[in-house]
């Protein structure tokens, strides 16, 4: 139920406008949002490569219906790509489909997304399209397919494992050798399109993460459940697996104790560092995901 309310909110227009320009919304927002401009970013980035952590930068934004806004949102992209050659941050980037203009008309978005790859193969960088709704999930998946064979290693994508099709979606990427970052997923979606039981998530996403740590294609298995963690590292153990064919990916803010210690276990740790005042949407579903996060900002509030 929480679940559900939360994800309401996530699209709750008036709510959101309120929430962004309101000096208390940006104070919640910062657990698990870096901030609001590209320098803030890019300092998070830093101080998290210096503890042995990669990052994909993100900066937020959804649902874009102008081409001036969407080309507004790519220009952001281009200015972090040439930001972390010239630092020399490990550091990729991410990107979301609908705020690259998918909803004016798909050939805009790819349009747009291509010219960004291109930069990212340019300066020997990659860049995660990002997974939304289902009904961007066919959409997606064939751009990152013709961008790859464009920009071979320069592009991947996201795949949610509470999918009913991800299964499929998994072995068509791999035959392409096209990257995936694996997650739960964290949209409302219908039974016949997704598992509704967490048990039934889990089991799929168990399944999913051995398939594609043994693939032979570099993946990142995004996840900030323990007993998921523990279960592929015994899995990579007992399989004799190169810790570094393969990535650990949690989220800015989200079990920083984990994060490190994995990190000391010899494991890659990609954070994805989320920033720009569009922080609603992402935040909502952040509290959506993990009902524990409301707690943690509810005692957590009054500090300094």
């Amino acid at each position: 139920m929480l679940r559900s309310f939360f994800i309401a909110l996530s699209s709750n227009r008036p709510f959101r406008r309120f929430a962004e320009r309101s000096a208390l919304g940006r104070r919640v927002s910062r657990r698990f949002v870096a901030g609001m401009t590209v320098e803030e970013a890019l300092d998070a980035a830093a101080r998290l490569n210096a503890e042995g952590i990669d990052v994909s930068l993100d900066s937020l934004g959804e649902g874009v219906r102008e081409v001036a806004q969407a080309e507004a949102s790519a220009a952001v992209y281009h200015q972090l790509l040439d930001r972390i050659a010239t630092l020399g941050l490990r550091a990729n980037v991410s990107v979301k489909l609908s705020q690259m203009g998918m909803e004016i008309g798909p050939t805009l978005a790819e349009r747009i997304v291509a010219g960004i790859v291109q930069h990212a193969a340019q300066t020997q960088n990659f860049v995660r399209i990002d997974m939304e709704g289902s009904g961007y999930t066919e959409m997606t998946l064939d751009i990152a397919e013709r961008l790859h064979a464009r920009f071979p290693g320069a592009v991947g994508t996201v795949l949610q494992a509470y999918l009913r099709r991800t299964a499929d979606d998994t072995e068509r990427l791999l035959r392409g050798r096209v990257r995936i970052r694996l997650c739960k997923g964290a949209y409302k979606e219908p039974e016949t399109l997704a598992f509704p039981r967490k048990a039934d998530v889990d089991d799929s996403y168990m399944r999913l993460m051995k398939r594609l740590v043994t693939s032979g294609v570099f993946c990142g298995i995004a996840t900030h459940d323990e007993r998921i963690v523990d279960e592929l590292r015994a899995f990579v153990t007992a399989n004799d697996i190169d810790k570094r064919a393969f990535e650990f990916q949690m989220l800015y803010g989200v079990r920083r104790d984990l994060q490190r210690s994995l990190v000391r276990q010899g494991y890659r740790m990609r954070v994805y560092v989320p920033f720009g005042t569009e922080w609603y949407p992402y935040f909502m579903r952040r509290l959506a995901e993990r009902p524990a996060n409301v707690l943690f900002l509810a005692k957590n509030f009054f500090r300094t």
